[in-house]
């Protein structure tokens, strides 16, 4: 007997083969059509357990047809697949009440997955408010690269929770965007968007930038000011660079977080708080923690989504998407309108970009405000990287000549923090760990994600790599070898 009968709707002949094929081999009974009619038809009969259909279908775009589904059958779990696989794909999948969203091309086994779940009825999602900004075709997320999809999707299920979340990524890699994102299309989004960076503010002022101060609580309080808790009230507040926080601060902040209230600097009464908190830092706060410079209480505390950027080397297939968006900026902003070549495209992807997507914004409105040619060539992007490389090396005689130097630097540093103190005990874990992270990240992402070249570029067992990916929690992302 069939495990549930699964209606796909696409009118590519290719993948309604191969998804009649696979949902046939795991049990199922699939039925298949080349138009949202039809699909209708099925649906309104009540026929089918679980519906798998494309956006674009040639008599009707199943954006518009899935809330008629819905109101027929609510319980009716709709698989959205797309070719867009944009950010504003996602949402609206999560907006007009998908189950989920497969960009393609997708994982047969991952299809087969998803059916399973959605036949199981885990995760069933509720529908979330409409929101008219979803319309607008300026996205704030600019990609279609393998990475980017798993952030696309992790924001469709987040936006429809009050979860708090943790973004980790490097500087640059547009932290704050996903915030936003997460805000403008959450269920606070009517509230107040508070953004607070914990590294720009002394550590004297953090309490009260974070919970405010009544009049008089220290010499210069001439009135009472309100914190970025009380600013956020009902909306969302944005705590970067959490790593940057003093551990005097984390601690009141972790009892805010488990009881819900706070008190002024100065004040007596408890203030009851109504935010959503999204953290963000470029910093390992697992290797924080080891150095006795975070709490581990407020780590978990905070850490119950975790949502990692990729940096723009592990997304290069992405730069061309963000180049074109970047001019166009520039355009609405009095540059003129400038096209790109091909070849310029592949020599910006050939580069390093380690102050990743800022860093590539930022040299691209700089070679549009230089330059006033129509299309910007191969031989401008080179002149400009030229420009760009030498200034890096010209600080080469202060850097570290090689990674035993710089080791040694930063073990300096680090002792050198403690004052007349040691460190905690279990350095010598705490530093292999810190090592061993970067090293295997790094040579995963050289790999492009495949672990079979990765050990044998590392000179490790696969087995054994395995086994230090899962306990480093490292996320590996499989992209194609060019």
């Amino acid at each position: 007997m069939a495990r549930g009968t699964v209606l796909i709707a696409d009118d590519d002949t290719a993948i309604r083969t191969v998804l009649n094929q696979a949902l046939a081999r795991a049990g199922y009974a699939p039925r298949a059509t080349g138009n949202a009619a039809t699909l209708w038809r099925w649906v309104s009969q009540g026929e089918g357990d679980v519906v798998i259909t494309d956006v674009v279908m040639p008599d009707e775009n199943a954006f518009d047809l899935i809330p008629r589904i819905k109101k027929a059958r609510p319980e009716l779990p709709i698989i959205v697949m797309s070719a867009q696989n944009t950010l504003m794909t996602a949402l609206t999948a999560a907006e007009k009440g998908a189950y989920e969203y497969l960009p393609k091309p997708f994982d047969l086994s991952e299809v087969v997955a998803v059916v399973g779940r959605a036949l199981a009825g885990q995760g069933r999602r509720p529908r979330a408010a409409t929101s008219p900004e979803m319309e607008s075709e300026e996205l704030p997320l600019i990609g279609r690269s393998p990475a980017m999809q798993e952030i696309y999707r992790a924001l469709a299920r987040l936006t429809q929770t009050d979860l708090t979340v943790t973004i980790q990524g490097e500087s640059g890699t547009g932290k704050e965007l996903v915030a936003r994102v997460l805000h403008d299309y959450g269920k606070r989004r009517q509230g107040p968007f508070v953004a607070i960076n914990m590294a720009a503010i002394p550590r004297e002022l953090i309490e009260s930038e974070l919970f405010g101060h009544e009049k008089g609580a220290f010499t210069g309080a001439q009135t009472r000011t309100p914190g970025r808790f009380e600013q956020a009230e009902g909306g969302t507040l944005f705590l970067d660079e959490i790593g940057d926080m003093p551990l005097e601060a984390q601690t009141r902040l972790l009892r805010v977080l488990q009881q819900g209230e706070y008190t002024t600097v100065g004040g007596r009464t408890p203030i009851k708080t109504n935010v959503r908190i999204i953290a963000a830092t470029h910093r390992d706060l697992r290797s924080q923690i080891q150095q006795g410079l975070f709490r581990e209480d407020l780590y978990y505390r905070l850490n119950v989504v975790p949502l990692r950027l990729p940096p723009l080397r592990e997304r290069v297939e992405d730069i061309g998407d963000l180049v074109r968006h970047f001019l166009r900026q520039a355009a609405r902003e009095g540059l003129g309108q400038k096209s790109i070549e091909t070849a310029a495209i592949e020599r910006l992807k050939a580069h390093p970009w380690p102050g990743n997507v800022r860093e590539l914004e930022n040299f691209v409105r700089r070679v549009g405000a230089l330059y006033t040619q129509d299309t910007l060539t191969q031989q401008i992007i080179e002149q400009e990287l030229a420009e760009v490389l030498p200034k890096r090396s010209a600080t080469s005689d202060s850097e570290p000549k090689d990674f035993t130097e710089l080791v040694e630097r930063y073990l300096a540093q680090y002792f050198a923090g403690f004052g007349k103190e040691l460190p905690p005990p279990g350095l010598y874990d705490r530093v292999i760990r810190q090592v061993e992270y970067p090293l295997l990240s790094a040579a995963l992402t050289a790999t492009r994600g495949n672990q079979i070249r990765a050990a044998e570029l590392l000179g490790l067992n696969r087995n054994t790599l395995r086994s230090r990916i899962k306990a480093l929690d490292i996320r590996v992302f499989r992209t194609p070898m060019p």
